[in-house]
């Protein structure tokens, strides 16, 4: 038997999961890290601490599934996107935590750049909105603000990277200095179209081309893995970002396709095939993962989707585990939400570092709204999980004006799909059946996917997406024009987040 290592690296834990011949789960481990909040709107990691997590858990996985390290034909990377780490490439010793891709420090610089009348050329470019969720404005900020990095970074000492290139990094003791289009898409320099680093990019938002990964199609062998990492040397044959991995694992390789992603944050997407849509709707265009054997990834067939960023959702969850003291453990949740018929009138807006799609607002906070005397924490946990389906409401909505598409169906992946409570309010306010997988870590499988396609484990991804199996299908059973005014509500209490940090 052969085997497939995928490494999952996410905004709060880092997982390993081996896969076999037949792409079925053998083993996972997984191992949350510290989350950093050095003052508000900021949200950093220590890269060293990703490494290492990740590491013990590639080990903790394999170990368990008793398979021998020469077994393992390849690893696949798949990871949280935006999230920007700058080091030092003769050490390989980060310069400052990671700037996490929730973190809103540049929102004034994304401010002078839209008054700079930039904003059409990056949407043209890039399919993204001028916003500090990508690295761009992240990489520039670490720049300006540790002593010396500029200069050192334009010889050519340094170099920036997402997660995905970080681990790549470290994994092949400074060998590999690479990524994959789904990534190099999210960082506000690349452009999709060419499937390249842009120079007039680069200028406008002050980063040297030096510093850049280079980029390869996202089914491709990238590098080795050291042998002192697992007991021998494994190929790193794939790399995406989360969502895209997310993707790809869901089978929804065919236009009108589309998955939503419960984790920390919420991602809708849409596959939109070889045409890149724009939006008029306040979503983003993006890469998909990339296949084909081309030599980078600028030979490589492109491949388009519509994506709505949701930045909170299942880390709404954890604030009321971690800060609020609601529960000791997340999935604690769906049975105190569901001791009450709904949530009493109570709306909870978790805009705790602004709002994504369709609103793009870095100055929304959080609210909640509709409290009463008779208001309990449980009302307040069904509306913090009916926030999650209101969100990805609003961007299902946006989707649907843009692709002109009225979607079927909703594939769902991602810890949060496993709370039914969720899934059947979601499927109600969507009005469309929302469809579970058997396997519900589908990033993980997107990334075990890509990696043994690039080895030949795999024949196609066609091949690999007739594999995709039904666990639980929600119908909606709401009638719709009780949806429509819950949806109301939620966007009038939407309303009243947005902005709020301007008033401070």
């Amino acid at each position: 038997m052969r085997y497939i290592l995928a490494l999952d690296q996410g905004t709060t834990s880092s997982r390993a999961i081996v896969f076999n011949e037949e792409g079925a789960p053998v083993q996972t481990a997984q191992q949350e890290f510290r989350q950093i909040y050095p003052q508000p709107g900021w949200v950093e990691h220590d890269p060293n601490e990703l490494f290492a997590t990740q590491c013990e858990v590639a080990r903790e996985a394999v170990e368990k599934a008793g398979v021998h390290p020469t077994e393992i034909l390849a690893a696949g990377i798949a990871n949280q996107r935006e999230t920007t780490v700058l080091w030092d490439r003769q050490t390989g010793a980060p310069l400052a935590n990671a700037i996490v891709w929730q973190d809103r420090r540049t929102a004034g610089v994304c401010a002078q750049l839209r008054a700079d009348g930039v904003e059409d050329t990056i949407k043209a470019k890039t399919g993204l909105v001028l916003d500090p969720y990508f690295s761009g404005t992240k990489i520039a900020w670490l720049l300006d603000n540790i002593p010396g990095a500029r200069g050192r970074a334009e010889r050519g000492e340094l170099a920036f990277g997402t997660i995905d290139t970080w681990l790549a990094w470290q994994l092949s003791q400074s060998r590999t200095h690479v990524t994959d289009p789904s990534n190099a898409a999210r960082t506000m320099l690349f452009d999709i179209h060419k499937g390249d680093w842009d120079t007039e990019l680069l200028e406008m938002l002050r980063v040297p081309r030096a510093i850049l990964p280079d980029v390869y199609p996202s089914a491709h062998v990238f590098g080795m893995i050291a042998p002192s990492v697992l007991g021998a040397a494994v190929p790193i044959a794939g790399i995406a970002g989360d969502q895209q991995a997310a993707l790809f694992g869901q089978g929804c390789h065919k236009p009108g396709m589309a998955k939503n992603t419960y984790g920390t944050g919420c991602f809708m997407l849409l596959n939109t095939g070889a045409r890149a849509v724009a939006s008029a709707n306040g979503l983003l265009t993006t890469a998909t993962a990339q296949l084909g054997r081309a030599r980078d990834a600028r030979d490589a067939d492109k491949e388009y989707a519509l994506e709505g960023s949701v930045f909170i959702a299942g880390a709404v969850v954890q604030w009321l585990r971690d800060e609020m003291r609601f529960f000791n453990s997340s999935a604690e949740i769906e049975a105190l939400a569901a001791s009450v018929p709904d949530s009493g009138g109570v709306v909870l807006v978790p805009a705790f570092t602004g709002m994504g799609a369709p609103h793009w607002d870095p100055q929304a906070r959080g609210v909640i709204v509709g409290i009463t005397r008779g208001t309990g924490r449980a009302h307040i946990a069904r509306a913090a999980l009916e926030s999650i389906a209101y969100q990805s409401a609003d961007v299902l909505e946006a989707m649907q004006k843009d692709s002109g598409e009225k979607l079927k169906e909703l594939r769902v992946d991602g810890g949060a799909a496993a709370n039914d409570l969720l899934m059947q309010f979601q499927a109600d306010i969507l009005g469309v059946p929302v469809v579970r997988p058997k396997v519900l870590e589908t990033t993980a499988l997107g990334a075990a996917y890509l990696a043994g396609l690039a080895v030949g484990l795999w024949p196609s991804r066609e091949a690999l997406a007739s594999r995709w199996e039904v666990g639980r299908r929600f119908e909606p059973q709401m009638i719709p024009a009780h949806a429509a005014d819950l949806l109301g509500q939620w966007r009038e209490a939407v309303k009243r987040s947005l902005r709020w940090a301007e008033l401070g």
